[in-house]
């Protein structure tokens, strides 16, 4: 059992706008942040960040929460596992569990949790080996140095060793407890087809892999020896820590040199990002050798919208690579490419001309992504008309692939130009492109099954039911905002719209707005203290995500526009109470509504039954449900349409 104490530690240092940053990138927005939501896809930003409040709300998908349930819900961890997730984060010592057995087995209480434990001991020990064993240092680190890597950068990316050994690493792994099969699960030791547990990175230097938030996910070990029989690099397998196709390499690194200069480059491996870094570049990523994929875009796109692809000289590399370039266009990325002289990466041409000089030939090199499509293209078309037409139809089919209308018409007008062709040639075959990808997506929601239109009642019933639930989340916001406040002749407002909806048979009717209020009942009838942040950092995830999606504000009120026209935006202690009155008000009002609307369709049905005996009692309650109607029309100053 985590101490009351603790969590509210952990969740007092836990700055839901820093939390949220490591995965979203989050623009200002007044008192808030806003951004694009993560949890579901969209183009404009709908989820905002109260940094006041401590909680998010996408006002897209409904997804809300504190610093907790955003871990929880976008790692998939448990309540427990999200609060030692930010108290790694925030160094908050973790409470010791008594009678805690050393074994490992029972140490973990998840598979997850075994993996991240084993890694972040396994990058010790690889560092320690290539720092402290005669082997490591004589070849791992030698290795390093020779690629000219300085020593600050070797321990900033934490690299590392493996002993050219059949077992050294799973013996040292095996005394420390951890058992074989997650030694196995992890990648880190193989069997052979004797059955026989060996180090699956024995003579190779360790690249590790950290994920966007800086957890140690994976490792990559690069071979050292010239053996055609072993492949260049080993890399972990797929785990419940590590999804390839949904990670980048150094974004972790990266993350905020991206946000400050808004733009980030794009390489491919590991040795790229890490000497781009000793040069001074640090706003770099790698897709580690894989050919890009929408998670990671995804990824990109949620720190800039801005991309620089990095390529070598290989012509025919280029070529084959561009065309992923296409997936980049398509989520509506700002792409430009920068191509390397004789062959040269990131890593030989930083080392070749030093730090300054790569600097200025990143700035002075880059060149927009279509324009350069339509160059490298036209040189293999050498006057071939029938090559050409080919090249013609590759350009329009990645500018087809732009979101934004403007930017599309601009790159046709220029394309048209270079390409020496008449402008609305290209914007025909552009439209016809554009169409058929327009229909590819939206296969879906055109073969959708058509939604049938409501019978009248059915309507009314849903603007009903509708009404009930709005009201019944404008008195839990109010109990969340005004609860705790004193008022004379009860403990508190909470205690006094209790008492009111008790005093006129009141309850709420949806399952989670009940909860809130049942915890209000247990917090006063317990005579316990509490505050707004009782219930946004509360330990049930319910009523935390219920709290903070009830208490976010969708539009602000700018500053500047407050004080010209003196707009007061909050309500003063002084009259927060006609708002309570009225919510209670309405409340009896739309619940008389609802009985009214169940006591005349059981009296329908008494009728059609011929049941005389029942006709005549829910006459008589549907007679004083339409006094008491009339009387909350007057009080609520409404009109009862007959």
């Amino acid at each position: 059992m985590i101490p009351q104490s603790k969590i509210e530690e952990i969740l007092n240092a836990a700055h839901i706008e820093e939390v949220v940053g490591d995965y979203v990138r989050l623009k200002r927005r007044g008192a808030n942040f806003s951004g694009l939501c993560p949890f579901h896809n969209e183009k404009t930003p709908s989820f905002s960040v109260s940094p006041a409040k401590g909680i998010y709300k996408c006002f897209g998908c409904g997804k809300a929460g504190n610093a907790v349930n955003f871990i929880m819900d976008h790692d998939s961890l448990g309540y427990i596992e999200a609060l030692k997730f930010l108290a790694e984060k925030y160094r908050i010592d973790w409470p010791q569990q008594e009678n805690v057995n050393i074994d490992f087995e029972r140490a973990v209480k998840s598979e997850k949790e075994s993996l991240q434990i084993l890694n972040n001991w396994a990058a010790d020990y690889f560092e320690k080996q290539l720092w402290e064993s005669e082997e490591g240092k004589n070849i791992g680190l030698s290795y390093f140095e020779e690629r000219g890597f300085r020593t600050d950068i070797i321990k900033k990316f934490k690299l590392g060793y493996s002993a050219d050994s059949w077992d050294n690493f799973y013996n040292a792994a095996t005394a420390q407890q951890f058992n074989q099969d997650i030694l196995v699960k992890s990648g880190l030791v193989k069997h052979n087809e004797q059955n026989k547990t060996y180090d699956a990175y024995r003579g190779r230097v360790i690249f590790v892999i950290h994920g966007s938030t800086g957890k140690i996910i994976a490792f990559a070990g690069r071979q050292l020896k010239k053996d055609d029989k072993s492949a260049k690099y080993v890399n972990s397998p797929e785990t419940l820590l590590y999804h390839k196709s949904n990670e980048l390499y150094g974004l972790f690194f990266a993350k905020n040199a991206i946000r400050q200069q808004d733009f980030v480059y794009l390489v491919e491996g590991y040795t790229d990002v890490i000497s781009m870094h000793q040069a001074g570049v640090e706003n770099v990523v790698a897709s580690s050798g894989t050919s890009l994929t929408e998670n990671q875009i995804k990824l990109i796109k949620r720190q800039t919208d801005n991309v620089t692809v990095l390529y070598d000289g290989d012509a025919a590399g280029i070529k084959a690579s561009i065309r992923g370039i296409d997936m980049l266009l398509e989520q509506g990325l700002n792409v430009k490419v920068l191509l390397f002289p004789d062959g040269d990466d990131p890593d030989s041409y930083s080392k070749k001309v030093g730090a300054v000089a790569f600097s200025q030939y990143l700035e002075n090199e880059t060149k927009d992504f279509i324009l350069f499509k339509v160059n490298l293209l036209l040189k293999d078309a050498k006057g071939d008309p029938i090559k050409k037409a080919q090249v013609t139809r590759d350009i329009v089919e990645s500018i087809s692939k732009i979101p934004d209308g403007i930017k599309r018409a601009a790159f046709v007008r220029e394309c048209a130009s270079l390409l020496d062709m008449n402008e609305q040639l290209l914007i025909t075959e552009l439209n016809k492109s554009r169409k058929g990808f327009l229909t590819q997506k939206e296969k879906e929601w055109i073969s959708a099954e058509p939604r049938e239109i409501p019978h009248e009642e059915e309507v009314e019933k849903i603007i009903t039911d509708e009404n009930s639930y709005t009201q019944e989340q404008y008195i839990a916001k109010l109990l969340l905002l005004h609860g705790h406040k004193p008022l004379e002749n009860y403990s508190n407002v909470a205690h006094f719209i209790l008492e009111k909806l008790h005093e006129h048979e009141l309850k709420f009717d949806h399952e989670v707005m009940s909860l809130l209020l049942e915890e209000f009942r247990m917090l006063i009838t317990q005579q316990k203290e509490f505050h707004t942040q009782t219930f946004t950092q509360h330990a049930n995830a319910i009523i935390s995500a219920a709290a903070a999606s009830l208490l976010a504000v969708q539009y602000e009120v700018s500053p500047k526009w407050e004080k010209k026209y003196d707009v007061i935006m909050d309500h003063p202690d002084d009259v927060f109470m006609n708002d309570v009155n009225s919510a209670l008000l309405y409340l009896h009002k739309v619940t008389i509504e609802r009985l009214l609307e169940e006591a005349q369709q059981e009296l329908k049905a008494a009728q059609e039954k011929g049941d005389e005996s029942l006709v005549s009692i829910n006459q008589e309650v549907c007679m004083l449900l339409k006094t008491k109607q009339k009387e909350m029309a007057v009080i609520t100053g409404t009109a009862i349409l007959h």
